[in-house]
């Protein structure tokens, strides 16, 4: 077995008196700290991305939880419902982390749209929500899927966050491609 030599070894963690010091320096960027290795404004701006494709999502959702209708609308809608309420977590989820990146999340309707990466389709009858609903998980999947890789291990807190909330875009798509396939029988 060959010894490694001390001098190429790192230490596990900083020193303590290091640590502490930096703690300290620029109190103010809060959870910011000088190891924050992402490109802090690029990571704002595809956060507020993500929070206007959860917005988008939640009214488009809540639309059609309204105008659900016909023999099946009732177990559809409840699903949409539930999927309204999990984007608005989404939603809050992604809020939070940009205030803790010191940002200031977009809530603007102005541009909303926009800077979405879904779009608000209504869909006229019961097939075709599902459908919009659909490709609109699949688009936030294909996003979420981009900005893990492009945040890699730079900002971990927010690359995990993103991974949670790909996993529940991913059971969504899973849930609706379910209910078009009941609906097409």
């Amino acid at each position: 077995m060959a010894k490694t030599s001390s001098a190429t070894q790192q230490p596990f963690l900083t020193d303590i008196k290091a640590l502490r010091a930096r703690a300290r320096k620029h109190i103010e960027d809060g959870a910011v700290t000088t190891g924050y290795q992402a490109d802090r404004a690029v990571v704002i701006k595809l956060l507020n991305e993500a929070l206007a494709t959860e917005l988008i999502c939640i009214l488009r959702y809540k639309r059609h939880y309204f105008m659900a209708g016909g023999i099946n609308a009732d177990t559809v809608a409840q699903e949409f419902l539930q999927h309204a309420t999990e984007e608005q977590g989404h939603a809050d989820l992604i809020a939070t982390r940009i205030v803790q990146l010191n940002g200031e999340p977009d809530f603007s309707p102005d541009g909303l749209a926009m800077r979405s990466h879904a779009e608000y389709v209504e869909g006229g009858s019961l097939i075709e929500m599902i459908k919009e609903d659909l490709v609109a998980e699949r688009i936030a999947i294909e996003s979420y899927g981009e900005m893990i890789r492009y945040i890699g291990n730079k900002d971990i807190t927010t690359g995990r966050m993103l991974e949670t909330i790909l996993a529940m875009e991913e059971e969504h798509a899973n849930d609706l491609s379910s209910l078009l396939e009941d609906l097409n029988r």
